[in-house]
């Protein structure tokens, strides 16, 4: 391309976030091409300097400064019919709740939602065998791996952008179950724990790690907590309510409460090895409540203990079907 160019936004691109349109209409160009051009204030919306996070609404103006066409890299092979097929029916089987605007999943423990380095397998690569007129349903937030429980997605664009707005905003309120070694003091309460990645040795190296910091990279962590029933002195069945929605937060401040989540050897150690159940982790997304992208009304959403996590409620005899009723003052 050898000028400057204008495109608007169409109807069906509201919503879309400015790094995804460009992947739509110029798949050549590199994000780390786009990051350098939006820094140098090239490509500009409605002639203001925007960032790639940018949503985007229907008749605004994109300047597109000259970019070098480049030779269409081949694509990669599109899986064939039965393996869309397959897809479609694994994704079918776990889904609890569907409208014209959502999907919540119950995602199994040990599949991941978004690709990643050796990650040929997971959620985000499957979701073109779930389009319908056009639409492939979104991931709106994220589930690490070895978590299992409820995943939305946004069946629409339009749908994408409110719920992925809900979840920037903290107007999700979301509620984990968990198995931890021993009991946090007092029974309920709130652990208001900054976090930040640090380097931290483990034995005879260094491993990146999120842990509770002070600084400027301390990023401001909270999570209600309560325990909803208990085994001994040896392990507790804990709800779990993140205010904010840190990487391993939940896993991090559950170690520096003195109670490791059973399974978690990255941040409880031997502690977090529990004679008699799966050496897995024992984090579960249980329940979501949220706006309804529709229509503003809250929605809430629950998923069964699945896995690994009901053997184990199963050996301790701990209610699969307990309500975590959350009191005022922690609201």
């Amino acid at each position: 391309m050898s000028r400057v160019q204008t495109i608007k936004v169409t109807e069906s691109e509201a919503g879309m976030r400015l790094d995804r349109w460009f992947r739509s209409h110029f798949p050549n160009l590199k994000h780390g091409e786009l990051e350098k051009l939006l820094r140098k204030g090239q490509v500009r919306v409605e002639g203001g300097r925007v960032k790639a996070s940018r949503r985007l609404e229907p008749g605004e103006t994109i300047r597109i400064p000259p970019i070098a066409e480049k030779p269409a890299e081949k694509p990669a092979p599109a899986p064939n019919a039965k393996a869309r097929r397959e897809d479609r029916d694994f994704l079918k089987s776990l889904i609890l709740f569907e409208d014209e605007s959502l999907i919540a999943l119950n995602k199994p423990f040990g599949l991941a939602v978004q690709g990643g380095s050796k990650t040929t397998r997971h959620i985000d690569g499957m979701l073109a065998a779930l389009e319908e007129d056009g639409e492939r349903p979104r991931l709106v937030h994220r589930l690490d791996r070895d978590t299992g429980g409820l995943l939305i997605l946004a069946k629409t664009r339009a749908a994408a952008a409110k719920l992925g707005g809900a979840f920037q905003r903290h107007e999700v309120d979301k509620t984990y179950w968990a198995l931890v070694a021993g009991a946090p003091h007092p029974r309920q309460g709130t652990i208001d724990l900054p976090i930040a990645k640090r380097m931290v040795r483990i034995g005879e190296g260094k491993r990146e790690r999120v842990v509770p910091a002070e600084g400027e990279d301390a990023k401001k962590a909270v999570t209600d907590f309560q325990i909803l029933d208990g085994a001994g002195a040896g392990v507790s069945f804990l709800a779990l309510r993140p205010r904010t929605g840190r990487t391993h937060q939940l896993r991090v401040h559950c170690a520096a409460a003195g109670a490791p989540i059973v399974g978690d050897s990255k941040y409880g150690g031997p502690v977090s090895r529990l004679e008699g159940v799966a050496p897995k982790l024992h984090l579960f997304c249980r329940e979501m409540t949220f706006p309804h992208p529709k229509d503003g009304v809250p929605i809430t959403i629950r998923a069964a203990l699945s896995g690994h996590m009901l053997d184990s409620w199963r050996f301790f005899h701990f209610d699969e079907c307990a309500d975590a009723t959350w009191p005022r003052d922690l609201q």
